[in-house]
């Protein structure tokens, strides 16, 4: 903007061009111009006389560059004619000045007519044309034209169709493309799988005694994550107070049922996990009450099965135990596992948020296949005096342990296998019950019971006779230089093979074996199941110890050492089942512990027995037996074994077994009755005696008692027939 000076009265243009004089123009509006006009506003002019002004016309825009006054004249001189007539202005020569047009009242600054974008009035530019001479004008910017909502509408439509789009085409790649596995993951979310457990078979004696079986019992779990958000709603608990919201209110609840302190239970209940045992082995009366508080979108019981023993520590160590999966750990539980498991159910279903079940949605049940029944050979009460019997021996000798064996000598059936101090299955405090049972575990030197199989082989090989004579000291040097003693001092003593037998000499049983092959000496002891696996399948059993299959290899003692029993060892069913093959006419049978199983329909399957393998004559063995009735005899090393009423065959046993630093002894008795019509062996064991060491004082006595009683027990009628005694001495 110019600013007028003081000497001229003159005010430049943009142009540059003199405007005229300031004071010879009257005060008139000019539109404003951005650059070099006046912010001065024209002052309106009235008529005289009275007569209207008339509306001023816009004056269009000149062309960049040209004047505004162009072709008009200025009028002369500064004062105003009368009657409101324009003067005359100074104009540039030869421009002529137009007469003024009277103005209207209203009046309009520059600025704000240039910053509207329209010429100002007619008047107005002839008052400023009359103070200076009209600058060349710029081109003025159009105004913006009106909008256009139509415009408006197709952005607006456009864009929701864009959007529209958008949403179209990921519900079609949700529907068509993920459909399938979205669908398929939201089905498994709601979808929930409850195992039924298979009823474990039960284990019975054989006469049904049931040793072991399963009962329904429950877990209690709680989903923690859920019960933040437990509401009491206004409920009260058993004591009539009103129940709160979260872990407090469930734990008020439940804590009553479970028996539990309230704050402890609560305690359980609060974190994120969604599954937190609170309590396992919960029975069916308990089980009913949780349900009825109805929360089981918090707390739920999971059906599971408990094993108990009902017959307690009979068998206990024989049957074993299974572990919180219901799977046999040890015994028979183990060994027969598979028929005993059976095959576990399932309920699939779809359940809502608070976890109920849908009833209208899909559901799937496989049901659970119940195990079979299994049947022991085992006499429940044959098994319980063994295990009587043989824990009071043990208390009255002092021994370690004793182990008490009763088996069918025509079938192989195990009737009773008895441990002293025999486990609980039902108590798991200590890890007892998974020791198993040491008849078949725990081995030993078989001592003099290893003696009969000396004399069936010399007899079978007919390298002497019961009746063949030796001349026997308590002390006797074989051939390579070996030096072998009785188990006490004795003068020289005058025995048949018989006789030998019968005072369980040791230095008589070398002189018989020199007679024998080494080779055939370790055959025997093969053929009569030393060093092989007994067939009853019970967990952690040991075959035990043999010399080396090559005899070559035997040293000079070991040769003779096996003659009565020593170098070699066994474990108590071993031991047990020369005496039955002896009995059984010389038939070894594989023992057994399985009588059969009964499926949940009751179809029953009875073992299948195999015939055996003969081992010697029923010649031979028939003598051997007649040769082992005189140890229970006056004169013989086992008369405390003898059963009022029956016939005995049997033998004394004595081993010496290593312990620590020293010598131990296991002291044995193995024999069978009736002689004359063999129907059972009956072994007994004690180790380490305190009171003797001898099988014919400590072992004897209770073999007389299992076996009086199980006679007595299977009705096995008396012996009819005194026996025939043969010659011991010469």
């Amino acid at each position: 903007m110019t600013r007028p000076t003081s000497g001229s009265g003159r005010q430049r243009t943009p142009s540059g061009r003199a405007a005229g004089s300031r004071s010879a123009q009257p005060r008139q509006a000019q539109p404003a111009r951005r650059q070099g006009t006046s912010k001065q506003a024209a002052t309106p002019q009235r008529k005289q006389g009275g007569a209207q002004p008339r509306k001023s016309q816009p004056v269009k825009a000149e062309p960049k560059g040209r004047a505004a006054s162009k072709g008009r004249a200025q009028p002369k001189g500064g004062a105003q004619p009368k009657g409101g007539a324009q003067p005359k202005a100074r104009v540039p020569k030869g421009k002529a000045q137009p007469k003024a047009r009277v103005q209207p009242k209203k009046t309009q600054s520059r600025a704000t007519s240039t910053r509207l974008g329209f010429q100002a009035p007619e008047g107005a530019s002839n008052r400023a044309a009359q103070s200076r001479p009209a600058p060349s004008r710029v081109a003025q910017p159009l105004p913006p034209r009106p909008g256009r909502p139509e415009v408006r509408q197709r952005w607006l439509v456009g864009m929701a169709a864009v959007v529209v789009l958008i949403f179209l085409v990921r519900l079609v790649h949700v529907q068509l493309i993920e459909g399938p596995s979205l669908a398929e993951e939201a089905e498994k979310a709601r979808t929930a799988t409850a195992v039924t457990p298979a009823h474990r078979g039960d284990i019975t004696d054989a006469n049904g005694v049931v040793l072991a079986t399963s009962v329904d019992r429950y877990t209690v779990v709680a989903d923690p994550f859920a019960i933040k958000d437990f509401r009491g709603a206004g409920r009260p608990d058993v004591d009539g107070k009103k129940v709160e919201d979260g872990a407090l209110g469930i734990a008020q609840l439940l804590a009553p049922i479970l028996d539990v302190p309230k704050n402890e239970l609560a305690a359980q209940l609060v974190g994120e996990t969604r599954y937190r045992v609170l309590a396992k082995n919960v029975v069916p009366q308990v089980q009913r009450a949780i349900a009825d508080l109805g929360i089981r979108a918090y707390i739920r019981t999971d059906l599971t099965s408990r094993r108990t023993y009902p017959s307690g520590t009979v068998a206990g160590s024989l049957v074993g135990f299974v572990n919180d999966e219901q799977t046999g750990q040890g015994g028979i539980e183990a060994a027969y596992d598979d028929l005993l498991s059976g095959t576990a159910g399932s309920d699939t279903y779809e359940r809502s948020l608070d976890g109920l079940r849908i009833p209208a949605a899909g559901q799937e049940s496989v049901p659970a296949v119940p195990g079979d029944d299994v049947q022991l050979t085992l006499v429940h009460d044959i098994q319980w005096k063994s295990q009587d019997a043989i824990d009071d021996a043990v208390r009255k000798s002092g021994s370690e342990y004793g182990i008490a064996i009763v088996q069918d000598v025509r079938t192989g059936e195990i009737v009773a296998l008895a441990d002293s101090g025999a486990t609980d299955p039902n108590d798991r405090s200590t890890a007892a019950v998974a020791s198993g049972s040491r008849a078949v575990k725990d081995v030993f030197d078989p001592g003099s019971t290893g003696k009969v199989i000396t004399m069936a082989a010399a007899l079978e090989g007919g390298y002497w006779t019961p009746n063949s004579r030796f001349t026997v000291p308590d002390t006797y040097t074989t051939p390579n230089g070996q030096t072998f003693h009785d188990s006490h001092d004795h003068p020289v003593q005058r025995l048949t093979l018989t006789g030998v037998l019968a005072q369980s000499s040791n230095t008589g049983t070398v002189q018989v074996g020199e007679k024998i092959p080494i080779q055939t000496r370790q055959d025997y002891l093969e053929k009569f199941g030393f060093g092989q696996s007994t067939g009853l399948g019970l967990p952690g059993e040991s075959v035990g110890l043999m010399p080396p299959d090559d005899v070559s290899t035997w040293d000079g003692r070991t040769q003779y050492t096996v003659l009565f029993g020593q170098g070699l060892s066994v474990n108590a069913m071993q031991a047990t089942s020369v005496f039955s093959t002896v009995a059984n006419g010389g038939v070894r049978m594989t023992p057994t512990l399985f009588e059969g199983s009964t499926t949940p329909d009751g179809e029953t399957t009875r073992a299948a027995r195999e015939p055996g393998e003969r081992v010697i004559s029923e010649e031979t063995a028939d003598t051997v037996l007649k040769m082992m009735e005189t140890v229970t005899e006056d004169g013989g090393t086992g008369t405390n074994a003898v059963v009022p009423g029956y016939r005995v065959a049997g033998k004394t046993g004595t081993a010496q077994m290593p312990a620590g630093n020293g010598w131990t002894y296991m002291a044995s008795f193995i024999g069978v009755a009736p002689a004359d019509d063999p129907r059972y062996t009956v072994a007994v064991f004690l180790k380490s005696p305190g009171s003797s060491i001898f099988g014919g004082e400590v072992a004897a006595p209770v073999f007389s008692d299992v076996m009086g009683f199980t006679l007595q027990k299977m009705d096995v009628p008396p012996s009819e027939s005194a026996s025939r005694r043969l010659k011991t001495e010469w």
